[in-house]
């Protein structure tokens, strides 16, 4: 294996985090390039978005799942850093594939002006900036293990 790919090849997962929805991205075989694959509701309560997501694993039998862990400018972690690493907790019960964090400072902000400078507004662009982020999160941790 090329020294510039992830160790592993295979299909990995990117997960957004959010408090209403979960943004999913999936990666190609070669672990080059994150695109967007679906928006899951969120179920903190339910645990059916942790079903969800361990469903989308299997049927794409991901090697692996890069979940955000949102932090401050300043590198503190808040609630939405505490969220995330609940999910993770949750889900990595649910696997047989390894769920690693990812620092995801700004992800969504970027995401969301991309999709503003597109043209894509309002309730459209609610509907993806959850999938645009992961694929934020994905590409950027594809990119730094190469």
């Amino acid at each position: 294996m090329p020294a510039d790919r992830p160790s592993r090849r295979g299909r990995r997962i990117g997960i957004d985090v959010g408090s209403v929805r979960v943004g999913v991205a999936l990666s190609d075989p070669d672990g080059l390039i994150a695109t967007p694959l679906v928006t899951v509701p969120r179920d903190v309560a339910g645990g059916t978005d942790v079903v969800a997501v361990a469903a989308l694993v299997a049927e794409h039998e991901a090697v692996g799942v890069v979940v955000g862990l949102p932090r401050t400018l300043a590198g503190r972690e808040g609630p939405a850093a505490e969220a995330a690493r609940v999910f993770v907790a949750a889900l990595e019960p649910a696997l047989t594939v390894p769920v690693e964090l990812s620092d995801e400072r700004l992800t969504t902000v970027v995401a969301t002006r991309q999709l503003r400078e597109s043209g894509r507004k309002g309730r459209k662009q609610r509907a993806v900036v959850d999938q645009v982020a992961a694929v934020g999160i994905l590409q950027g941790w594809l990119d730094s293990h190469r």
